[in-house]
């Protein structure tokens, strides 16, 4: 294993664990920041995968508690088997125009400058969806009805455009459609649950030729780096919504694509995957 590639997979392990439950994309910070570092095409679309896992297994951890009282709860009570319907109605938007689309979207959209317009237009909402005034109808997850998860669900949908961000359009939808902020982003977190590991297990079979038994040890320090800085990111977020909105992000959001957006105009970095 070359050190540069033990680099690569270090940076970019930090950058999935930190920006995967955050609403800024981390699709859309993983396309960019794997074109800096140059490292793209099959070998990087294995390597996605097996980071995106340790992320999502990193919030499976933290909520292992919930997860095991609604496993536990499953067969005779109404609430976890309520929560776990909401779960699958949300889920199955995305399951259905995931597949159905995503072999087009990847050729089509998977590029910076599509990612720093998502970004763009996605922070000027979220702006507009914290600014406006937040009528409150559930204000705990455990409240929601189906027609509530349904509504995230379609709203997850808009997560397939790479740099919308699957967390942000979840969370900012919930808010929209009167959750409080504590519903909506524990909510989005679960919901992250079955349709990451469903995408890992679909891309994986996928793809399954590209994993290679010499790609084990880059694939290992990425999948340590990811599950860690994935805990840190969950646990910050929480902390932070308690007593904060979502305007931090926006505005980063912002920022972050018009820099983009600059550095393509003017010619200043050469974005390669978004002139292929």
């Amino acid at each position: 294993m070359e050190i540069w590639n033990a680099v690569q997979a270090f940076i970019l392990g930090v950058v999935e664990g930190l920006t995967e439950f955050l609403p800024v994309s981390s699709t859309g910070h993983q396309i960019i920041v794997a074109d800096l570092l140059g490292f793209v095409g099959e070998r990087a679309q294995a390597f996605n995968i097996i980071i995106q896992l340790a992320a999502i297994l990193a919030v499976v951890w933290e909520f292992r508690s919930k997860i095991i009282e609604i496993i536990v709860g499953l067969p005779t009570q109404r609430r976890a088997q309520k929560f776990t319907v909401n779960l699958l109605i949300a889920f199955a938007p995305a399951v259905v125009l995931g597949v159905a689309f995503a072999d087009k979207i990847h050729k089509y959209l998977f590029n910076p400058i599509t990612v720093a317009a998502a970004l763009l237009i996605g922070g000027l909402i979220m702006l507009w969806a914290e600014r406006r005034e937040h009528a409150i109808r559930v204000d705990q997850v455990d409240d929601m009805t189906w027609r509530d998860a349904l509504k995230v669900g379609c709203a997850q949908c808009l997560a397939l455009i790479p740099g919308t961000s699957r967390s942000g359009a979840t969370i900012i939808g919930g808010l929209l459609f009167g959750l409080s902020r504590k519903a909506a982003t524990e909510f989005s977190f679960f919901l992250a649950m079955p349709t990451m590991v469903g995408a890992a297990v679909y891309s994986g079979y996928k793809y399954r030729e590209l994993f290679q038994p010499s790609d084990l040890p880059v694939f290992a320090i990425g999948f340590v780096t990811s599950f860690i800085f994935a805990m840190i990111a969950v646990r910050g977020l929480l902390k932070f919504i308690a007593s904060h909105s979502y305007a931090a992000f926006a505005w980063y959001r912002i920022v972050f694509g018009l820099l983009i957006l600059a550095t393509w105009q003017f010619d200043l970095i050469d974005w390669s995957s978004a002139k292929s």
